[in-house]
């Protein structure tokens, strides 16, 4: 996995430098999160929680190619929800995450589709950094403060401006480690409905 980061982070680079005549467009983009927490010990049982993320964002397209890239510095809120024996609680954690997308675009100039895939750098900046998880035996799950993963997405842009779509984002290092057995780690996987307004 850290070979397919550093390779697409080289191709990223090379994009920028492919030619002085690039596109350079900012934006902003935001959606809905629909999140959760995958334990690699099937001793906490979660479902979904939903959030929010939203933050600027920069697009760099080469020209003639319709290859590119777009980066972003995303609010965004993740977790899950404990369903216990009593009753259920939701953890939350709240992070600032770097999303760095190869994206290729097609289609006709008034609506293209377009596909995007790439690494994500997340800090927690806010939350629950100790979830005391309600049961019969004691179990804290802590949060760490940072964490890597990778996202895959699709959509279309409408008359350059807008763009509408969807994201899958998974952990590749652990988010979570939780106190009990042997111990036991983390991961958050997370759907995304994405929009953006480029400028």
């Amino acid at each position: 996995m850290k070979k397919i980061a550093g390779v697409l982070l080289i191709a990223c680079m090379a994009l920028i430098t492919v030619s002085a005549h690039a596109q350079i467009r900012f934006g902003v983009k935001g959606g809905v999160n629909i999140s959760k927490v995958h334990f690699n010990e099937d001793l906490i049982k979660g479902s979904n929680v939903t959030g929010f993320h939203i933050g600027p964002m920069v697009e760099v397209m080469a020209p003639y190619t319709g290859l590119g890239m777009d980066v972003a510095i995303l609010y965004s809120q993740k977790g899950m929800e404990y369903n216990g024996p009593v009753k259920s609680e939701s953890f939350n954690a709240d992070y600032l995450d770097i999303p760095l997308n190869l994206k290729w675009k097609f289609g006709l100039p008034i609506v293209k589709g377009y596909v995007n895939a790439g690494p994500y750098f997340a800090f927690r900046i806010a939350g629950d950094k100790v979830w005391e998880v309600p049961s019969t035996v004691r179990t804290d799950v802590k949060a760490k403060n940072f964490n890597t993963g990778l996202n895959i997405g699709a959509g279309v842009e409408v008359i350059k401006h807008l763009q509408v779509g969807f994201n899958y984002g998974f952990d590749l290092t652990d988010s979570f480690e939780a106190e009990f057995g042997n111990g036991g780690e983390g991961k958050n996987r997370t759907w995304s409905l994405v929009a953006a307004i480029l400028f």
